[in-house]
């Protein structure tokens, strides 16, 4: 499949929910995507989609309104009295790719268990609400999600014969952070979680993020974030001078003549740029294509590579060959960089929209309950241009939600979770240092019965992707290490 024109960040959650990579919208690294592509046919096929029926509105008794949430079901491992493995989908289409493949299978043939995954409210095919206006995102929140699934996984359990057996609850990235919150929240329905690449901590800033980013390029070289920050403040000064904007969008294969008429233009076009590198750090190595992902050969190493060769020219030149590279591997002719196209793509709040698949859910969610907002705003990470309050203007213009709301709402959430002090057990949170999410988790285990299990030199979520031979040996050992662990509270 080929694509003539793209919008970024647009584009990259498209790109994620047709080619399996990280969530529409933001690009992948706004979002997280560990279920947020779309299913293979057959793989469809042979897990088909189920439906269950689910409350609107689970904090208002007097609203009986119904809808129908999408799951799927692997009955193959199943053993009388085993326990119920629960996947948790996430900001974008559940995908049932999962139900064939994946570390949590490996546990689930080993224990007996039954697997379930229930897509998350206003994702995929979950459609609660007939639009997704403003007024209908009220309905979408990690508390009505974890509502949605104590409501199913009650009812599964008596419809199923299933309330003596013991619910494990399995999730990456923001659906590990709802894995650890389900436990939390509902321990008499969950007996344990494992809580992968799960930020627990909300913030309006993460400029960490980007920290991270610096640090996982210098792993391969040295000199590459240097050369990638040379290049980014290249172009943000160029930006400055109307006469650089045909070499620009000749240098970048712009869809149109570049036109800066605010900050918010030159922002726009930086962060883009920048979520190449992005992209790939967060993703570097992992084992994603029994998803269907394109770009598992672009890793830290190629991207560092070319930036290195001086045969491309000066570092700016080695920017625009990177841009050409991912361009070239997703098919892609040409870039929208125009911040009013996105901005009228995330106000359209039909379901057929452009930023329907995920992109103007999740960043709802970030405006009014996580914030996440990767921005320039320290000196010690390699982009320039993309300050907090390009962020954060956003939930204005896209939800007429104000930086000081944003800011309420993300105390809340820490309040309501408990950030990184959450007060629970028998949760597993497993990290990646290369991961940049991982400023935001669990890394350090100062409880027993919440353990941490850091594993450096990989990425977002490398455990719960199937094993293979090349696998660094300390992926493989937390692997088992889970699995341990699993043993032992099953037995509790």
């Amino acid at each position: 499949m080929a694509f003539e024109a793209c919008r970024l960040p647009l584009c990259k959650f498209t790109l994620l929910f047709l080619f399996s990579l990280f969530v529409f919208g933001k690009t992948q690294h706004k979002g997280f995507g560990r279920f947020n592509q779309e299913q293979h046919s057959s793989t469809a096929d042979v897990f088909g989609e189920q439906w269950f029926l689910q409350k609107l509105d689970h904090f208002n008794g007097a609203d009986s309104r119904e809808w129908k949430q999408r799951y799927f079901v692997n009955e193959a491992f199943y053993k009388p009295g085993g326990p119920v493995f629960l996947m948790i989908g996430g900001e974008g289409p559940a995908n049932p790719a999962w139900m064939q493949s994946g570390t949590w299978l490996t546990y689930a043939e080993k224990l007996g268990a039954l697997c379930l995954m229930l897509e998350h409210r206003f994702y995929g095919k979950s459609h609660p609400t007939a639009d997704l206006s403003n007024d209908n995102l009220r309905f979408l929140s990690s508390r009505q999600a974890l509502a949605d699934l104590a409501h199913f996984r009650t009812v599964m359990a008596e419809d199923r014969g299933l309330t003596n057996s013991k619910w494990v609850a399995f999730g990456g990235s923001y659906p590990g952070s709802l894995a650890a919150w389900f436990r939390l929240k509902f321990p008499h329905l969950v007996h344990a979680s494992v809580a992968t690449s799960a930020p627990l901590h909300a913030t309006v800033n993460f400029p960490e993020y980007l920290e991270v980013v610096w640090r996982s390029l210098a792993s391969e070289n040295a000199e590459c974030p240097l050369l990638v920050k040379k290049a980014s403040d290249t172009l943000f000064e160029r930006l400055k001078d109307p006469k650089t904007y045909d070499n620009i969008t000749k240098d970048f294969s712009l869809c149109s003549k570049l036109q800066i008429q605010t900050e918010r233009d030159s922002a726009y076009l930086l962060e883009t740029l920048a979520g190449n590198f992005m992209d790939v750090v967060q993703y570097n190595e992992d084992n994603r294509a029994f998803e269907g992902v394109v770009g598992t050969n672009v890793t830290i190493k190629v991207l560092c590579g070319v930036m290195g060769d001086t045969s491309l020219g000066d570092p700016y030149a080695r920017y625009a060959a990177v841009s050409r590279l991912m361009m070239d591997t997703f098919s892609i002719k040409c870039l929208d960089a125009s911040f009013d196209n996105y901005l009228r793509d995330m106000t359209n709040t039909s379901w057929e929209g452009a930023a329907a698949g995920g992109g103007r859910q999740w960043v709802y969610q970030t405006c009014t309950e996580f914030g996440f907002y990767q921005s320039t705003d320290s000196p010690n990470q390699p982009f320039s241009g993309f300050p907090l309050v390009f962020h954060v203007q956003q939930c204005a213009d896209f939800y007429n939600v104000s930086a000081e709301q944003v800011a309420e709402a993300v105390a809340q959430t820490n309040e309501y979770y408990g950030s990184y002090g959450i007060s629970s057990s028998r949760i597993v949170f497993p990290n990646g240092s290369i991961d940049p999410w991982h400023a935001l988790g669990i890394t350090q285990g100062t409880n027993p019965d919440l353990p941490a299990v850091f594993i450096k030199g990989t990425a977002h979520c490398a455990n719960m992707y199937p094993a293979r031979a090349e696998d660094l040996p300390q992926l493989t050992l937390a692997r088992d290490h889970v699995f341990l662990l699993l043993q032992q509270w099953l037995k509790k």
